[in-house]
């Protein structure tokens, strides 16, 4: 779960520490790996152990440079596609979820499957199937080519329609304005998101709210935490990959906050030493499905520039944790024999 209160969002400056010419780095908490993302790359580690290599993942089973790679060296093959799985071996779908037609091929072709949808995701799936059976029309705010949009659209493609931003919005069509619903990509901008549903319910303004809200609480912290600090901030570094939509809506928010300059990167060494000068305080954040090790690895590099004192920005605890796929969870014999 996910603290309600915000702590410690007042951020204090050192004595002296700006007006001397000193400098500081302000980072973000919460930060980094999810809980989704964190059962996903945990499932893949699990599988490897109990059936070794090679075990295969359709698409990237989080989207981060890093996480695949390393996985790749211990022996996961990432495909694009169920039909490049040898027949009959085990295939892992990754934390974004799948249509139903994936799951269909799967069985075709005897594969053995693991889900690491992301809960919240799956979330979201049901929330279209529902809406589907009572006959609405589907309005999915999303990014267009996105694998998660790919998946939730698939579980009702005759009854959802892609809105990719409030410019897309003059485009959609609906049978029945009284029977509209909206639903979201769980890794959008919370503020683009609100503004895509503000300009929607101009067209049609009985547009039903999804049941609960669909930006994940992940999503969401780290905008928020980005936002408190991004007003005293020089400089903001998104740690995370460009194929990662919620690192690049991070860097998004930033500008939009108050940071005077903002970037990604995977790792510490893309990171222009020009983009440090006249830097009295950088921003630290990374998105949800980076490992802490790239954060620590932006920090020395820093330090080693002068930016020893590091303050955290605390918006909100997260505790959640999401239990394993059934697959990969001790069997009650495991278990009792463990105690």
């Amino acid at each position: 779960m996910t603290s309600a209160i915000p702590l410690n969002v007042g951020i204090a400056r050192s004595p002296g520490a700006t007006a001397a010419g000193g400098k500081r780095v302000l980072l973000a908490e919460p930060r980094g790996y999810c809980a989704g993302v964190d059962r996903a790359v945990e499932t893949v580690e699990k599988a490897l152990d109990k059936h070794g290599a090679p075990i295969y993942v359709r698409k990237e089973i989080v989207h981060n440079r890093h996480v695949v790679e390393t996985l790749r060296e211990r022996g996961v093959v990432f495909v694009d596609e169920n039909d490049e799985v040898p027949e009959g071996a085990l295939v892992v779908f990754s934390a974004h979820g799948v249509a139903p037609t994936v799951h269909e091929s799967a069985a075709a072709r005897n594969l053995r499957t693991i889900d690491a949808t992301c809960p919240l995701v799956t979330k979201v799936h049901q929330e279209a199937k529902r809406f589907a059976r009572d006959d609405y029309d589907i309005l999915l705010i999303g990014h267009e080519g996105h694998e998660e949009v790919e998946g939730t659209a698939g579980e009702a493609p005759e009854h959802v329609q892609l809105v990719d931003g409030p410019d897309s919005v003059d485009a959609v069509t609906v049978r029945d304005p009284a029977k509209v619903i909206w639903l979201s990509q769980t890794t959008l901008s919370v503020d683009e998101t609100m503004a895509t549903v503000e300009r929607l319910r101009e067209r049609f303004p009985t547009l039903q709210d999804p049941p609960s809200d669909d930006i994940c609480y992940a999503t969401s912290n780290r905008q928020t935490a980005v936002k408190a600090m991004a007003p005293e901030c020089d400089l903001v570094i998104v740690v995370g990959s460009r194929n990662s939509s919620n690192s690049v809506r991070l860097v998004e928010v930033a500008l939009g906050a108050g940071a005077r300059a903002a970037y990604l990167v995977d790792y510490a060494r893309e990171i222009d030493p020009a983009w440090l000068d006249g830097v009295r305080t950088v921003g630290i954040t990374s998105g949800a499905s980076v490992p802490e090790i790239l954060v620590t690895g932006v920090l020395d590099l820093l330090a080693e520039h002068g930016f020893g004192e590091v303050q955290p920005v605390t918006t909100a605890n997260e505790t959640l944790v999401f239990a394993l796929p059934r697959e990969l969870r001790p069997s009650r014999k495991d278990a009792a024999a463990k105690s």
